[in-house]
């Protein structure tokens, strides 16, 4: 994870209490969900996406689109709730997003979206929970 001190910190057993297996896999360790495996995948309701972690709204369910990438995609976060970093693993470089509050890896953004942004967030999922409308 980040050096950089976030908002909400907790301890490594409190996050393993709070997240399940797979939560804290992908969430804390940087992993990445199977695509098509979420429910979220399909979720086309008005709401909003917050972060499992720290309960931070990160999407408007408005900006959601479908990308045919297996993962739930936006393609503009709510202002001020997501930050990047460059990640350069698995011989690649992309760019990683994780939640401003509580540093928790999110999934990566990409610049081939729709308009107006052009960006495509590919979020994993499992570290997203929905809040109808």
């Amino acid at each position: 994870m980040s050096t950089k001190t976030f908002p909400v910190t907790r301890a490594e057993a409190e996050w393993r209490k709070l997240l399940t297996p797979e939560q804290h896999q992908i969430m804390r360790e940087h992993g990445t969900e199977r695509p098509g495996s979420c429910a979220l995948l399909h979720e086309k309701r008005a709401g909003t996406f917050s972060c499992v972690g720290c309960d931070q709204p990160l999407f408007a369910a408005k900006m959601k689109f479908e990308s045919g990438t297996g993962w739930p995609s936006f393609n503009d976060p709510v202002e001020g709730s997501v930050e990047t970093t460059s990640d350069s693993s698995y011989g690649m470089v992309r760019t990683e997003v994780h939640c401003a509050r509580c540093g928790s890896h999110l999934g990566h953004v990409f610049d081939d979206g729709p308009p107006p942004t052009h960006l495509r967030y590919c979020i994993n999922g499992v570290a997203l929970k929905f809040q109808p409308a």
